[in-house]
């Protein structure tokens, strides 16, 4: 697409002199000989590019300028004046001038001013096309379910989102979707615009999380050549996700919780304390009030984490937000293969009903990609729901007994994770390593790592 330059300037042959160069260029030009035909263009159509003369006829820059920003936030703005005059400049920048030349001006200079001004528009609007999509992913109609209690958890988060400082605390078993949850509140609050920081407080060592939540100060450790800001400080203004924290090690447990009561911190080999403003997400699948009976995690860490506490129901007390969220999964995955289902068999339906869940909306995922991959036509049939390993070791009679599984089954979707983790560790990161261990091929493992987010 071409670039579209928008000329304000009441001096006709600076105003050909700009279209010459810009329609060498290929630009598409549009001409303004005063303020008010300036902001009628703009009213118009879009522009990519604004050069606007200080002094005009009807108006001053400044005035048009006040305007153009609100009208359009992306579009930059390069002021032309005569009188070059240092209030005038600050006062330009101060609104949201993307630079300030003199006439008379080297056109090749000039030039490289609308270069870098061109570019500054394209990273404006890549931002926040970005920022739109990630609204989209983490809109409220992406969490699916008419069951009751799903009915209480849209209330509180739309409460949450609206109050966008409290701490808050996602509780639920693994896979109810306390990921996506945390993602809704920050991009239905102000914090919005602000960045949206995510991490798993078990996938790095102690060390490497303490200097990615906090920072650290060159020379702090071995390898630390230069100050790094953390999570914390890039998050300013915006929202830090702490998954699992109920794993997080007690002397990183300390430093949140001084960071929770004051939101002040030090980074790693530092002496300065640094001050944000950032709300904390936590979530955990884990026992809480036995892991603090055991000594493994701070009860004054819980109060304070306990703030705004979220419950997220597992799937098998939500009744047929079963069917809703296979229909949802089979009309995604098949539109992803290119293979559109039309419906879901009763027996399929059946089979999913009856299935207890234990890795929750995860797992339902998992196995309606699976079952849109096997199905022959357009309707998923009841052979198409694979749940669990279809090759897992069977008794003569065909059972799963002789496997000893605990009476409460086993959440296959965790364990699954924990040898991949495991696998990594004993690695040393080392994908290809990893993956022999597991007696998969490299492809099949990163797929795998980034089906659970290790990637």
């Amino acid at each position: 697409m071409s670039v579209r330059v928008l000329i304000c300037e009441d001096e006709s042959l600076i105003r050909w002199s700009l279209r010459q160069k810009f329609v060498e260029r290929g630009y598409d030009v549009t001409e303004a000989e005063n303020g008010n035909a300036a902001l009628e263009r703009v009213d118009e159509g879009t522009f990519d590019l604004i050069m606007l003369d200080y002094r005009l006829p009807d108006m001053t820059g400044l005035d048009v300028l006040r305007q153009v920003r609100s009208i359009d936030q992306d579009v930059v703005v390069i002021m032309i004046t005569a009188y070059s005059n240092i209030e005038d400049a600050v006062e330009a920048i101060k609104l949201g001038a993307y630079d300030y030349v003199s006439k008379p001006f080297q056109m090749d200079e000039l030039m490289l001013t609308v270069d870098k001004a061109l570019e500054t528009t394209k990273l404006r609007r890549e931002v926040r096309e970005l920022r739109r999509h990630l609204q989209h992913e983490y809109g409220f109609d992406r969490i699916i379910g008419q069951s009751p209690s799903m009915q209480r958890l849209f209330e509180m988060l739309r409460s949450v989102a609206r109050s966008s400082s409290s701490t808050v605390f996602l509780r639920g078993e693994t896979g109810t979707g306390k990921d996506l949850c945390a993602g809704v509140i920050h991009y239905n609050s102000d914090r919005a615009p602000k960045p949206f920081m995510n991490i798993t407080c078990t996938a790095i060592s102690e060390t490497l999380l303490e200097s990615e939540l906090f920072g650290h100060e060159k020379g702090a450790f071995t390898d630390a050549r230069a100050q790094k800001k953390g999570l914390l400080e890039l998050a300013d203004g915006g929202t830090v996700f702490l998954d699992e924290v109920g794993d997080m090690p007690p002397v990183l447990q300390a430093k949140l919780l001084h960071f929770l009561e004051n939101r002040r911190f030090r980074r790693v080999g530092g002496t300065q304390e640094i001050s944000v403003d950032v709300r904390i997400i936590a979530a955990t699948n884990r026992d809480i009030e036995k892991a603090i009976q055991e000594g493994q995690f701070r009860e004054d860490l819980l109060y304070r984490l306990n703030v705004l506490p979220i419950y997220l129901p597992p799937l098998r007390e939500r009744g047929d937000d079963v069917i809703l969220l296979a229909n949802a999964f089979a009309e995604r995955f098949g539109r992803e293969f290119k293979k559109p289902i039309s419906r879901i068999s009763e027996g399929a339906k059946a089979r999913l009903r009856s299935h207890t869940w234990p890795g929750n909306v995860r797992e339902m995922r998992n196995v309606m990609e699976r079952a849109v991959l096997l199905c022959k036509g357009d309707v998923i049939e009841e052979a198409d729901i694979v749940i669990g390993r279809a090759d897992a070791p069977r008794t003569e009679e065909g059972s799963l007994a002789s496997l000893n599984l605990p009476p409460g089954g086993i959440d296959f979707h965790q364990l699954e994770n924990k040898l991949l983790r495991q696998a990594l560790a004993q690695a040393q990161n080392n994908q290809t390593k990893a993956a022999k261990l597991l007696n998969l091929s490299r492809d099949t493992f990163r797929y795998r790592l980034e089906k659970h987010g290790l990637l």
